[in-house]
C-alpha cells in the first residue's frame, strides 16, 4: 500500500513537472523575431560610432535622458547626456545637406528643426556655448546631442566624451511641432530592414528605411509613422515599447542626406 502512495506521488510529480516545462518552453518560444536575424536595437551600438564611445563607457555620473523636454518661463530647455564628434564624420554631408566642418560651433539633435540656435551648458563647470542645429542624432538612447569638436572644446567635453548639460533655444522654431516618426531599428543588411518594414506598414503606416553611413558601413533605419507634435510621437513610441517590445526613438522628419523609401 505504502508502495502505491509512493509510485503515484512519483508519477504526479513527474506530470507536474511536465506541465511546468511545457509553460516554460512556450513562454519562451511565444514571441517570435520579426525578422531573419534580429536586429541592431536601437539605439544600435555601432549606429553612431561616435569617437567618444570609449570615453563615454568610462563616464560616471551623467544624467539619464529625458524623454520630454519642458517649457518655462524662460522657453524650452532640455537636460541629459552630450557627446561630441569629429573623425571620420568631418567633411561629410549634414543631415541638413551641409559638409559638416567639425571646426564650427554646430550639433546634432534628434528632434529639433535644422537651424535652431541653442546654449548648451556643461553642468559639470558652468561652461557654455551656442552652437546651430545642423544634424541628426545622436542614436543613443541616454544622449540628447552631439556636438562639433569646436563645441565641445568650448565647454571641456573633449576628455570626459559624455558631460550632463542643459540645452536652451535661443532661437528658431517651435521645437515641440511638426511632423515626427520613430526609429525602431537599424540594420546591416538591407533585407532584415525590409521584412521589418514590411510587417510594420501593415500595422502601422507608414513605415520606411532610411540610409546612413557610419564609420563602420551602411545601415538601414526602420522608422514609422507619421505623426503631428513631439509629445503624441513620444506617446507612440512608448506604445510601440509596450506592445513590440522596440527600444525606440523620436526623430523629426524632415529632408535627410539618404533619404528614405
Amino acid at each position: 500500500m505504502n508502495l502505491a502512495r509512493a509510485s503515484a506521488k512519483q508519477r504526479l510529480r513527474m506530470v507536474i513537472f511536465c506541465c511546468g516545462a511545457s509553460i516554460a518552453a512556450s513562454g519562451c518560444a511565444g514571441r517570435h523575431p520579426v525578422a531573419a536575424s534580429a536586429p541592431i536595437a536601437t539605439p544600435a551600438a555601432n549606429d553612431t560610432a561616435r569617437p567618444t564611445e570609449t570615453a563615454a563607457r568610462k563616464s560616471a555620473g551623467s544624467l539619464p535622458r529625458r524623454d520630454l523636454p519642458e517649457r518655462n518661463d524662460r522657453g524650452y530647455t532640455e537636460e541629459g547626456n552630450a557627446s561630441w564628434y569629429g573623425p571620420p564624420f568631418h567633411g561629410r554631408r549634414s543631415s541638413n545637406g551641409e559638409v559638416y566642418d567639425m571646426n564650427k560651433l554646430t550639433a546634432a539633435h534628434r528632434t529639433m528643426a535644422f537651424n535652431t540656435i541653442v546654449r548648451v551648458t556643461n553642468l559639470t563647470n558652468g561652461k557654455s556655448v551656442v552652437v546651430r542645429i545642423t544634424d541628426r542624432g545622436p542614436f543613443v538612447e541616454n544622449r540628447i546631442i552631439d556636438l562639433s569638436r569646436a563645441a565641445a572644446q568650448e565647454v571641456d567635453s573633449i576628455g570626459p566624451g559624455v558631460v550632463p548639460v542643459r540645452l536652451e533655444v535661443v532661437s528658431g522654431n517651435d521645437p515641440l511641432g511638426g511632423y515626427f516618426t520613430v526609429q525602431v531599428g537599424a540594420f546591416k543588411e538591407r533585407g532584415n530592414a525590409e521584412r521589418l518594414r514590411d510587417r510594420l506598414d501593415v500595422l502601422y503606416p507608414p513605415a520606411t528605411i532610411q540610409q546612413a553611413t557610419v564609420d563602420d558601413g551602411m545601415f538601414y533605419r526602420v522608422r514609422v509613422g507619421r505623426i503631428s507634435g513631439e509629445q503624441a510621437a513620444q506617446r507612440f513610441a512608448d506604445d510601440l515599447k509596450t506592445k513590440e517590445g522596440f527600444h525606440s526613438m523620436v526623430i523629426r522628419l524632415d529632408d535627410e542626406a539618404g533619404g528614405a523609401n
